[in-house]
């Protein structure tokens, strides 16, 4: 089992309008809602791959309900979020449809209790002897100390647990010092988090952070890898495909799906990035077919040793 931790799990809701344009009223063409945050968005890809996944994280409220009336829909995963007295929070993206650009509105999730947090550290030490793997993503809700998932990956690690690690800011600065095995920044959270813009530098500046393996998502320039085996670049053969707000959490699943698997680097990295190119906008999801099409396709160069 894959155990994918969410903090701050969202009812992710998209409306779709002809073009956005500012103090005015829009008609709205579709409507869709999922359950998300970045954790669950991995679990659901990870499920679509035939994996057993476990969610784990909080949940309130009458959108708390709702998140998980549609977690139970979704063959092949497992609801463990934890109760919580405030409400999930909502993510509102609007999609321009004239540009095919996004504006996205986040709330900033639940306040949680010091009680709250006591029983999921309880409910995530007992969830960590049957899982895999765990994947720690997103924000934390208010409540939560910055340090959380440091924490976190301590316990991971003391359970013989692989852990990624997948946030940002001041929680990924900490994070990383906790060593966990795999972190997944974008191209900006790794300079916030080195203070370098060039990418295999940056990278190789994290892994001496404390990161056993960086896996950074360069957006167009594909994934820049640098672990204790080698330095490898994956870049898929379609650059215009892709949804960016769920590629990041397909690369994240890849590279579980891979590192359960016992493939080589080189494999999870094509793993991942054919999965990225995949997501389709129409169901914020990874078109199989595709993904299928792209895997043999992605090209992974590299070197047989890393800094």
């Amino acid at each position: 089992m894959i155990l994918t931790v969410t903090l701050n799990t969202a009812l992710d809701i998209t409306y779709r309008v002809g073009a956005l344009r500012p103090h005015a009223s829009h008609r709205v063409s579709e409507v869709r809602e999922r359950p998300g945050g970045k954790g669950v968005t991995v679990a659901r890809v990870l499920a679509a791959l035939g994996h057993e996944v476990s969610v784990t994280g909080f949940a309130g409220g009458t959108t708390g309900r709702e998140v998980r009336e549609r977690l139970a829909a979704v063959p092949g995963l497992v609801d463990a979020l934890v109760p919580v007295g405030g409400a999930t929070r909502r993510t509102v993206a609007v999609v321009d449809e004239h540009t095919g650009g996004t504006t996205r509105l986040d709330e900033p999730g639940p306040l949680i209790t010091p009680a709250e947090w006591s029983a999921f550290q309880k409910a995530y030490e007992g969830l960590l002897p049957a899982a895999s793997a765990v994947a720690l993503c997103g924000s934390l809700p208010p409540g939560v100390p910055v340090g959380a998932y440091a924490g976190l990956v301590r316990t991971a690690r003391a359970a013989g647990v692989p852990v990624l690690l997948d946030t940002s800011g001041e929680p990924l600065r900490r994070g990383v010092a906790a060593r966990p095995d795999i972190i997944k920044p974008n191209a900006d959270e790794l300079a916030e988090l080195t203070g370098s813009h060039e990418p295999l530098r940056a990278t190789l500046d994290a892994r001496r952070r404390g990161a056993r393996a960086v896996v950074a998502s360069l957006g167009a320039e594909g994934l820049l890898a640098a672990t204790s085996e080698g330095r490898w670049r994956a870049r898929p053969p379609a650059q215009d495909r892709g949804t960016p707000a769920t590629a990041g959490d397909a690369v994240v699943a890849g590279l579980l799906s891979g590192l359960v698997d016992r493939l080589p680097w080189p494999d999870r990295l094509a793993r991942a990035a054919a999965l990225s190119a995949a997501t389709t906008p129409a169901a914020d999801e990874v078109d199989r077919a595709a993904y299928g099409e792209l895997l043999g396709r992605v090209s992974v160069t590299g070197e047989a040793s890393a800094a």
